[in-house]
């Protein structure tokens, strides 16, 4: 990691706490020296950023620092608050920290009337025992769908069998029990569907996959009637159970 990235990075990780942070911790999170942290600190602030604290107490990044100030109703805030929640709980391990980082900066630009109290929110967000949080290769599946590379995977279907493919991953649909990848299979010259617990990430390929991927995604959209009926669908048990049994004259299914 450069300085420049380091500093930004520094940045975020303040942005993200509301009480004082040690230097001991931003070490720890930067993977560099507690030292260094200090000169990283001493850095920001020549440059302008409103850096607060001291060594032995702690660290914390003042109001109204790149972001400017925005209005929320309480609300919003709410809904922000219950979204963000479903996702930290949930998704994989790098979009659950960052849903963290990103209700931070919200709430720390905006002039609501609810920012200022200490107490935590009267509402959460909870996953049941069978909703687990996803495994840390959806992070790369999904830096594949943004960028729009080729993904070499192993995957397992729902009898066991083990296949070896070339996809190109156009997106990921959440339901609240599972993951499902859309994606353009090589091998089998068509549309399919990959539970992405079943995923083992092998390698994404530097070739960008023909095309782009907006119309990838009308044309799959086009093509499974019966998979644009499960985006639409509210059950998501129901859903899954349809996404992973084969159909019958369905263009796109989960092998």
């Amino acid at each position: 990691m450069s300085r420049t990235s380091r500093l930004f990075e520094l940045i975020n990780i303040l942005r993200a706490h509301r009480m004082p942070v040690t230097a001991d911790d931003l070490a720890r999170d930067l993977g560099i020296s507690p030292r260094s942290v200090y000169r990283d600190i001493e850095t920001l602030r020549s440059l302008g950023a409103p850096v607060d604290g001291q060594a032995g107490i702690g660290f914390r990044l003042g109001d109204g620092f790149f972001l400017p100030e925005f209005a929320l109703l309480t609300e919003e805030i709410d809904a922000l608050i219950l979204g963000l929640g479903w996702v930290r709980q949930r998704a994989d391990p790098a979009l659950a920290r960052n849903s963290e980082s990103a209700l931070a900066k919200i709430l720390a630009t905006t002039s609501s009337a609810f920012l200022g109290h200490e107490d935590p929110p009267p509402f959460f967000s909870a996953a049941s025992l069978s909703q687990r949080m996803d495994p840390p290769h959806v992070a790369q599946l999904r830096d594949a769908v943004r960028r729009q590379r080729k993904v070499a995977i192993s995957y397992e279907d729902a009898r066991g069998t083990v296949s070896e493919r070339i996809i190109w991953p156009i997106a990921i649909v959440y339901f609240d029990d599972v993951r499902v990848l859309a994606a353009w299979c090589e091998a089998k010259a068509a549309f399919r569907h990959f539970r992405v617990d079943r995923v083992q990430v092998s390698i994404m390929l530097d070739e960008r996959y023909p095309g782009r991927r907006h119309a990838l995604v009308k044309k799959w959209r086009q093509q499974d009637r019966d998979w644009r009926a499960i985006l639409t669908g509210s059950g998501s048990a129901a859903a899954y159970q349809r996404a992973d049994a084969p159909a019958d004259g369905a263009s796109s299914k989960e092998d």
